[in-house]
Parts: structure tokens; C-alpha cells; sequence
């Protein structure tokens, strides 16, 4: 089953002195790329996060966010008071004003705040990682049921594809006998008598170079590649991206050897198909 790249996922855990909240989205890539962002007391879990993430999500580029919200009566924030209580002392041999006034000010200068770095301990981490798995697997539901929107819509259109090829196929023999018309009106024109066996062979050695019969056959198996391998239970984005490369590199052949005005119109049709099969094969994983 196919996945989109594009996902989104979020876990809250309730922990308590603190909320914290994971968020996960993605978008496509041609590889993975993590670019996560929290507090600098987690940082030291960023390498095991980003091992997670690339377990799972495998591509794409992923932006992974972890925010928390003191909710209790513990912060890492301190006041020094000593410091704040000189700053004071300072400020009033230098300006006049009232107690508050002067610790308004205080409390901005260097130092009147003092932040303790907390260790995370093991307990609080494995929480984490439960929400941090969490959210993945939300985000991994997400791509699931969006890949399932890019599986129905590159079903139709290969199937339209597989019905344009079959239009050409029964066009073919009418193409044929036009290129052989136009030539033997040709030789008709120029009013000169040909030998008919080597005239013949001429023809067929030319109508052999327009011949598609190796193009359609090749097309058809490369269209039903692409349903097998959009069918199989692995998302490979970049498989199917191969294989639309040489339906395309087929399409074009047909479209140069046709010599064929209402041929090289459901050429047309076939590229356009492909193109957009194309576009959206960019957000698969």
C-alpha cells in the first residue's frame, strides 16, 4: 500500500509538574530530512529521536516539534536574590525612585534570573518516546489514508492510459495503409515506371521503420508493472517513479514513429496522463 508523504501526528502527555506536546509533519523529499526543535534539556535524546523518526517515516522532509508547559509549582527559573538586592542598592545612589520601580529594572539586568538545567531522567524519557511513537503512528495514518487517495487516482489513470493504447493498436493498421497510400501516390505523382519487386521491398523496409508493434507490446508491460508494484505492500515512490520513465520514454516513441496526425493525438492524451501521474508521484513515499 502506497503512502503519501505528506502527514501530520501529535501526542500531549500530562506529566506532573509539565504538558508536554509532540507535533509531527511532513512533507515530500527526495530524502529524509529532520529538522527538530526543543528545549535544550531534551537535546541530549535528539540523536535517539531522529532514530525513531527515520525507523518510521523512512522520507520526506519532517519537522519535529516538542514544546513544554510548567503546569506546577516547580520551574527551572530562579531569582538571585542577592544579586537583585546589590543591582537595588546600586540604582538608588544613581537615580531616584520607589522600591518597585528600581526592582522593574533590576530584574532585567544580567544575572537577576538564574535558569537550572534539569537532567531528564529515564522515567520522564521513556514517557516521551511513548508519545514521541505516538504521534508517529498517527502521522504514519495519515500518509496510509492519503496514499490511498494518490493509489485510487493513479489506478484511473493508468487505466486511461491502458484504453488510449488501445485506441492506438486498433488505429495502427489504418496508419499503415495510409503511409502505404501516400507512397504509392507518390511514386503515382512523379510518373515514373519502378520496378514493382524492388519497389515493394522499399516499402516494406520503410513502413518496418515506423513500425510500433515492440512499442505497444513494451507499454502494455510497463502499464501493468506499475499497477503490480502500486498493488505490492510496500510504499517505493521511487520504484514507481522508474517505471513511469520508461512509459514515458515508450509514449515518445510511439508519438516520433507514427507519422500519423489522429495517432500522434491520443499521443498527446497519453503524455498528458503521464505528466500528471508524474506530479503526484513527488509525494510518495
Amino acid at each position: 500500500m502506497i503512502q503519501s508523504m505528506t502527514g501530520y501526528g501529535k501526542s500531549v502527555l500530562q506529566l506532573p509538574n509539565k504538558k508536554i506536546s509532540i507535533e509531527l509533519k511532513s512533507l515530500n523529499s527526495k530524502n529524509l530530512d529532520v529538522n527538530a526543535r526543543m528545549p535544550s534539556m531534551y537535546r541530549a535524546k535528539e540523536l535517539d529521536i531522529r532514530k525513531l523518526i527515520a525507523k518510521h517515516l523512512v522520507r520526506g522532509k519532517i519537522d519535529f516539534s516538542l514544546f513544554v508547559e510548567i503546569t506546577g509549582e516547580d520551574t527551572s527559573s530562579k531569582i538571585n536574590k542577592t544579586v537583585v538586592n546589590e543591582y537595588i542598592k546600586q540604582l538608588k545612589e544613581v537615580v531616584d525612585g520607589d522600591t518597585t520601580e528600581l526592582l522593574k529594572m533590576a530584574i532585567r539586568l544580567p544575572d537577576a534570573v538564574t535558569t537550572e538545567r534539569d537532567e531528564i531522567n529515564e522515567e520522564e524519557w521513556n514517557l516521551i518516546a511513548n508519545g514521541i511513537n505516538d504521534a508517529i503512528s498517527k502521522i504514519v495514518a495519515y500518509r496510509g489514508d492519503e496514499g490511498g487517495i494518490l493509489k485510487q487516482d493513479f489506478s484511473e489513470r493508468i487505466l486511461n492510459l491502458k484504453n488510449l493504447l488501445d485506441a492506438v493498436i486498433t488505429m495502427d493498421p489504418e496508419r499503415i495503409d495510409g503511409v502505404r497510400s501516400r507512397l504509392e501516390r507518390g511514386i503515382s505523382d512523379i510518373k515514373e515506371k519502378v520496378d514493382e519487386n524492388r519497389f515493394e521491398q522499399e516499402l516494406v523496409y520503410y513502413i518496418e521503420k515506423f513500425d510500433i508493434t515492440e512499442e505497444k507490446v513494451r507499454l502494455d508491460n510497463h502499464l501493468d508493472y506499475f499497477l503490480k508494484a502500486l498493488n505490492s505492500d510496500d510504499s517505493n515512490g521511487k520504484k514507481l517513479g522508474f517505471i513511469s520513465q520508461e512509459i514515458g520514454r515508450e509514449i515518445n516513441t510511439i508519438g516520433s514513429k507514427s507519422n500519423y496526425a489522429p495517432m500522434q493525438k491520443l499521443v498527446v492524451q497519453m503524455k498528458d496522463e503521464l505528466e500528471k501521474i508524474k506530479e503526484q508521484l513527488l509525494n510518495v513515499l
